[in-house]
């Protein structure tokens, strides 16, 4: 793609639009704007003009401004309350301290597009300027209304220790990487720790390049809002129909919601199950002197389940050595006696809870630290002040189906 080509033809460069759908209305909130360019060989994308190091950083924010500038004369017609996208590369836009841009919004705001309909996605992507800058840049911008949305949150960028400085209003994550139900449960949980970081900070979460329906029901399950990708929408040059995709939305959130509910259910009935079990197998195994006595004797009931197990007390001592299935055989681990536990993330909660209620807990699903396996951990009060963790057998969890999940 040759710049000087676009350059001297900015009337073929055009603005193309892609829709963003909303969880709670199933209805179009926004679009992102995307450049694109009618040449010779028909409609290219302007990504890698955007991208291209060697060119001229006046001449990228020459066909941006043009872009955007036909992008909010569109947008005239819009309903007021629809978001518009905007991307701009952090270099660019410091480029003349982020004039152009706000003085081009600032023209339509007086045409009637509130500054607060305005996303404004940054990329830091190769950012080589001073970050103060950048964030006082930003922070202006928001006492006009616009909002903030940090980009390729989960590709190749990483921004963590970005975001407590900028406080932004939408995180986008990347789910390009998610094109399978093969794809690693670590990746899965990288995903997972950035919605609850989102839900801590009070972000909106938008999930990009939804290519499939895998990746819309991971998006729905971990806290999405809004939602954006050629399995919704195709980039176009006009505008669609805010309900376009509101019944398809609906039909598959229904569907979502009916897995999930059985899967919490089956959770429920296995940790009924559980509780049984283990009040029956205690009763059977009460007359035992040591905690490393009690493992032995459920060792036998357990051995298809679990892989370890230990005693806690409530304040996360450990008062008993691990015992811990080897092939066929189990094994005592003594030197984990008196190590601590109360640091690991809900302990302490769920001891409560299970003080309160007298009733074990099922875990979430975690990989564990040592064997990398994925798992779930059963706990269960001995009495008020003692607890026993059974670590359940990723064989175990693969049988029970919905447990993996």
């Amino acid at each position: 793609m040759d710049a000087l080509d676009i350059l001297s033809d900015l009337d073929h460069v055009i603005p193309f639009f892609q829709a963003i759908f909303s969880a709670d209305e199933q209805s179009v909130i926004g679009y992102e704007v995307l450049g694109r360019y009618y040449g010779k060989d028909g409609m290219e994308s302007l990504g890698e003009f955007f991208l291209d190091g060697e060119i001229p950083e006046e001449y990228k924010q020459e066909v941006d401004h043009v872009i955007l500038t036909k992008a909010l004369e569109k947008a005239l017609t819009l309903e007021e309350d629809v978001l518009l996208f905007i991307n701009r590369d952090a270099d660019l836009l410091m480029y003349d301290d982020g004039e152009v841009f706000l003085q081009t919004l600032l023209e339509y705001e007086k045409k009637g597009i509130s500054l607060s309909r305005i996303v404004l996605e940054i990329s830091e992507r190769n950012y080589n300027g001073q970050y103060y800058h950048l964030d006082h840049l930003l922070t202006y911008y928001r006492t006009y209304g616009i909002k903030i949305a940090i980009d390729k949150m989960g590709s190749e960028s990483s921004y963590l220790d970005r975001i407590g400085e900028l406080a932004p209003d939408i995180l986008k994550i990347d789910l390009l990487a998610l094109r399978s139900t093969s794809t690693s449960h670590t990746y899965q949980n990288v995903l997972f720790s950035l919605s609850m970081l989102a839900r801590k900070i009070g972000a909106t979460l938008l999930f990009e390049n939804i290519e499939m329906v895998y990746q819309l029901k991971f998006a729905w399950k971990n806290g999405g809002r809004y939602y954006q990708g050629y399995y919704l929408h195709y980039p176009e040059e006009d505008f669609i129909s805010r309900s376009s995709r509101k019944e398809t939305l609906r039909s598959l959130f229904h569907e979502f919601i009916l897995a999930e509910k059985k899967k919490l259910s089956a959770i429920f009935t296995i940790t009924e199950d559980f509780q049984v079990k283990m009040n029956e197998l205690l009763v059977k195994n009460r007359k035992y002197t040591t905690y490393e006595e009690l493992l032995k004797y459920l060792t036998d009931d357990l051995r298809d389940i679990a892989f370890r197990m230990y005693v806690c007390d409530e304040d996360g001592q450990q008062k008993s050595a691990n015992i811990y299935k080897v092939d066929s055989s189990w094994i005592l681990q003594p030197e984990y006696m008196n190590k601590n536990w109360s640091w690991r993330p809900y302990f302490l909660e769920n001891i409560i809870k299970m003080r309160n209620e007298k009733k074990g807990i099922l875990s979430d699903i975690y990989s564990d630290i040592e064997t990398g396996e994925t798992v779930r951990t059963y706990s269960y009060p001995l009495n008020s002040k003692e607890y026993l963790f059974v670590d359940l057998s990723y064989n175990f969890l693969d049988k029970m189906d919905l447990l993996l999940n």
